[in-house]
């Protein structure tokens, strides 16, 4: 039986767990029920698999993005960091993105984070890297690499064009692996208008920790990728570690040694830092322990009324032995979103809790323009087929008719217009101009 006071859900973080989940419980709650509250820094969800074609120019950079307030209009939305959970108090402290400091209680949290670029201590990485999690890194990224070849043109230094035109890349991850390609697809495209530059004139390279790349496919899946990259004269380095880029000078395990004006790291994730402030059991990986209910557990004691999924959540995979744990996927995030929301309407309604059981049904990854790999249910796929798989499927997953809209419009001009290969470079430090004209003068 539903009370008179509607229970208040907090959900800490809008990526793909805090937006999925926020969405299908203003739906299946009615005001009566629930309040449902969502706390994000950012006033939008990033669908970060279409990170590497924003930063290429396949789609515009705002349909990559879900603005929250349009998707989640029968939610609160507040603008801020959670800053430390009491959940022996149910309540969290949360700083606005401005003003004073506030508390807000809760019945239910979600706690969703997601996670971060997982780095190491080299030396020089921390001045001269870049991740490549959010869209203004990928922004940052398509900006730079165009402007390193505007750099490269411009200049009859033999040592700063060489440079300018080597990208190295370290992981390779699908992250990696993806935006390596895409970058150098849109690069390789951009060339046409520079007839002082040759493809050959530019380097890409991957360096990669392990034996081999894309670990969540079958190995003959990941030497097919290292074979197609190959063929686009990539520097390929396998069984190989950074370390060291101190003023752009990247060193190898291998021995080798070059300067490099582009250090993407994209070298896995861990759980968010936010966690930090709470005080919620974690597990030896840092991740908040869960049931496959999606409830955290402390032990064999479930604390009541905390929820966790996705990335920052070592969740129980049901499909393999025991003490196997779900991968950090969007695949997962999303129906454990599903899951966790219906779990928690259980619970206020007087219901049990239903257990997550997901088989990982594969993976899509794009290796450029109509270029691709995919393994989907054992099927295996390569170039245009896979490509084209890797883009239905996920415009099929991301949130909202309007983006789903956009960007197959975006791809529908694509196959007339040319790509755009213009840098905004501005956009970084839009202010730089403006100060220096109105700087009085003696």
């Amino acid at each position: 039986m539903v009370g008179v006071n509607p229970k208040r859900i907090l959900v800490v973080g809008a990526g793909h767990v805090g937006l999925y989940a926020a969405l299908r419980l203003s739906k299946k709650l009615s005001s009566r029920e629930a309040e449902v509250v969502v706390v994000d820094p950012q006033p939008h969800m990033t669908y970060q698999p279409f990170l590497p074609e924003a930063a290429a120019g396949n789609i515009s950079p705002r349909h990559s993005v879900v603005p929250l307030r349009r998707e989640l209009r029968r939610c609160k939305v507040v603008a801020g960091t959670v800053t430390r959970i009491e959940h022996d108090r149910k309540v969290a402290t949360v700083q606005p993105i401005s003003g004073p400091t506030r508390e807000i209680p809760y019945d239910h949290v979600v706690v969703a984070p997601g996670s971060v670029s997982r780095t190491l201590p080299i030396p020089g990485l921390h001045e001269h890297g870049i991740g490549f999690k959010t869209i203004g890194e990928a922004i940052y990224l398509r900006n730079h690499v165009l402007d390193r070849l505007d750099v490269a043109a411009a200049t009859q230094d033999a040592q700063v064009r060489r440079s300018a035109l080597t990208f190295t890349f370290v992981g390779g991850g699908y992250a990696g692996i993806e935006a390596l390609a895409e970058m150098e697809d849109m690069a390789r495209d951009a060339l046409r208008y520079y007839p002082e530059l040759e493809p050959e004139d530019m380097r890409w390279v991957l360096v990669e920790a392990t034996q081999r790349v894309l670990p969540e496919v079958d190995r003959d899946m990941g030497a097919y990728t290292v074979q197609q990259l190959l063929k686009r004269n990539m520097d390929i380095r396998l069984d190989t570690r950074l370390e060291s880029c101190v003023d752009g000078v990247v060193k190898l395990s291998d021995g080798d040694s070059f300067r490099s004006d582009t250090i993407v790291w994209t070298a896995g994730v861990k759980p968010s830092p936010m966690l930090d402030a709470t005080d919620f059991p974690r597990d030896e990986r840092r991740r908040v322990t869960c049931l496959p209910t999606l409830q955290v557990v402390d032990g064999d004691r479930v604390i009541e009324g905390a929820w966790s999924a996705g990335d920052c959540a070592a969740v129980p995979d049901l499909t393999k032995e025991p003490g196997n744990f779900c991968s950090p996927s969007a695949q997962h995030a999303v129906r454990q979103a599903a899951r966790m929301a219906d779990n928690i309407a259980n619970v206020i309604r007087g219901r049990q809790p239903v257990d997550y059981k997901h088989k990982h049904a594969g993976s899509v990854a794009s290796l450029g323009l109509h270029k691709g790999v995919a393994q989907v249910y054992g099927i295996k796929m390569t170039g245009w087929p896979a490509w084209f798989m890797h883009r239905t499927y996920h415009m099929s997953r991301i949130p909202s008719f309007n983006r789903k809209v956009r960007v197959v419009v975006d791809w529908s001009l694509a196959f007339f217009l040319k790509r755009e290969v213009v840098a905004l470079g501005q956009l970084h430090d839009p202010r730089e101009e403006f100060a220096e004209a109105s700087q009085p003068r003696g």
